[in-house]
């Protein structure tokens, strides 16, 4: 997804051919009462009932995320890393919460067009699940507009489905995913990447003051909700909203795209 940002872009993306899922205990009268048609028929528990939901309201953490110069791929290469560090810390204090054991995943930073798990997309980063590993393309419009939030947005995303695949989230959308067709497997597609938005949220409700954004986070929802939709991703305004309930609700107990309605996740 694109980010209609002045002289900036953003790219979210998951290096997968299927969505994801997730659940929480605790939601608002919007996602508590979903609709039949947005409901999982005998949902399993790893989606409604998981840990991570418990894990608690994080303390603020600071990234140390460094400058980053212009046309410069090691200065990149140095901030994607970082970025990378303060996503391990943040989601292994929240594993720790929740009583799970925390694994960070493996980190390529390339210029390169392929990973371990295929070709990388234009978006440039993926989150490989067999290989648990991130991968993140350093773009040449990265190197011509180095936007702090943008680049950051990279590690924030893509962390979240690497949570979903610990949980076991993931593992689980897939299974329904496969099993799924048409319009169901879009919708499948969907809460996966509104769950990864929403947890990426909530990263930046503990983090976003030391990234140094060079942009205020009603400006960044607003330019999210103005993005490019994209089949996989759904409509920006609900990657927007679930990016904002993450990030105000402050716990993961708000990032349940499962009783969603299917307009909150179109």
């Amino acid at each position: 997804m694109r980010i209609p940002l002045v002289a900036a872009s953003v790219c979210i993306t998951v290096g997968l051919a299927m969505s994801g899922t997730a659940g929480a205990e605790a939601a608002s009268a919007e996602t508590a009462k979903p609709s039949a048609a947005a409901k999982i028929a005998a949902p399993p528990a790893v989606l409604t009932k998981n840990k991570i939901y418990r894990s608690g309201t994080p303390s603020p953490q600071s990234c140390a995320a460094p400058d980053i110069t212009r046309g410069s791929t090691a200065s990149l290469k140095i901030f994607h890393r970082a970025m990378a560090r303060c996503a391990d810390r943040f989601w292994a204090a929240r594993f720790r919460a929740a009583g799970m054991r925390y694994t960070p995943p493996k980190v390529t930073i390339t210029t390169g067009g392929n990973s371990v798990c295929g070709k990388i997309t234009n978006n440039g980063a993926q989150y490989c699940p067999v290989q648990r590993t991130v991968v993140i393309r350093i773009m040449k419009r990265d190197l011509r507009d180095p936007f702090r939030m943008n680049i950051a947005h990279s590690a924030a995303h893509e962390w979240g489905h690497h949570v979903q695949e610990l949980t076991g989230i993931l593992d689980t959308q897939n299974r329904l995913y496969w099993r799924a067709r048409g319009q169901a497997r879009t919708i499948l597609s969907h809460r996966l990447e509104m769950q990864a938005e929403c947890f990426a949220g909530l990263f930046y409700s503990a983090t976003l003051d030391s990234i140094n954004a060079g942009i205020t986070w009603d400006q960044w929802t607003d330019a999210v909700s103005r993005g490019t939709e994209s089949k996989a991703h759904g409509k920006p305004r609900n990657l927007a909203y679930w990016q904002n309930r993450g990030y105000n609700g402050g716990s993961a107990r708000y990032c349940n795209t499962w009783t969603a309605s299917n307009a909150r996740v179109a």
